[in-house]
């Protein structure tokens, strides 16, 4: 039991570095983008350059954070279902490379104004128009792996769910979030003039947080008999 609850606390912390660093990556992207407007968007990343490399970063280290957590509540849950904790360590890797490819795109804005002598060949607003189309690449790239954020979920919530050391209602919340991510990705792709009526259902994502508070401040309980799997 003890060590069950250290794993559930190790759990806790990785998935609030893993929100943290996913917020951070999720809100700096609007202080740069003006829409419509290449070199306005392109000028102000030029002159927040550190901060457009901190949300970078943040990026890439959600991504290495996301492996750890999955790795650690495979561990917390594997004794519940080795299938469905398989799936769910599944569900998490292939996400991975596909948000650090998704990465790159971003990049192409320090890329195209790093001043080498081969972009010589294209003027400026045809290099702000390629670093534009590179970041709205990287939008829909990011509207792809939400459906891959929300798939993890099922099987996490149907562990938990089932463990009997997580309260029951906190599975039901994250299988709900589950379709409240892919509601967001399937919306923002099919019909992108609904995506921001689509983005109200991040709010299904109060399962994600409570988790986390459980599991930090918990970890996790000692499970009656009749509900051990």
């Amino acid at each position: 039991m003890h060590s069950r609850k250290h794993q559930a606390r190790i759990a806790g912390v990785l998935y609030l570095l893993l929100g943290a660093t996913s917020a951070l990556e999720m809100s700096i992207p609007s202080t740069f983008i003006v829409a419509g407007d290449a070199a306005a968007t392109v000028g102000r990343i030029a002159s927040s350059e550190p901060l457009y490399r901190l949300y970078l970063v943040s990026g890439l280290v959600s991504q290495i954070l996301f492996v750890f957590l999955v790795l650690a509540l495979y561990q917390l849950l594997k004794g519940v279902s080795r299938r469905h904790a398989s799936l769910m360590v599944a569900l998490v890797l292939v996400q991975v490379p596909m948000a650090f490819a998704n990465t790159l795109c971003g990049l192409a804005p320090l890329v195209l104004s790093n001043g080498a002598d081969y972009w010589s060949a294209f003027d400026k607003p045809q290099r702000d128009a390629m670093a534009m189309g590179f970041l709205s690449l990287q939008r829909y790239g990011t509207t792809a792996v939400m459906a891959l954020w929300g798939l993890w979920l099922l099987p996490l919530g149907i562990l938990v769910y089932r463990s009997g050391f997580i309260p029951r209602i906190l599975g039901v919340l994250l299988i709900i979030g589950c379709f409240g991510w892919l509601g967001i990705s399937m919306t923002s792709l099919l019909f992108p003039g609904y995506a921001h009526i689509a983005r109200q259902f991040t709010v299904l994502a109060i399962g994600e947080i409570l988790i986390i508070l459980w599991l930090l401040i918990v970890g996790a309980r000692t499970p009656s008999p009749e509900r051990q799997p």
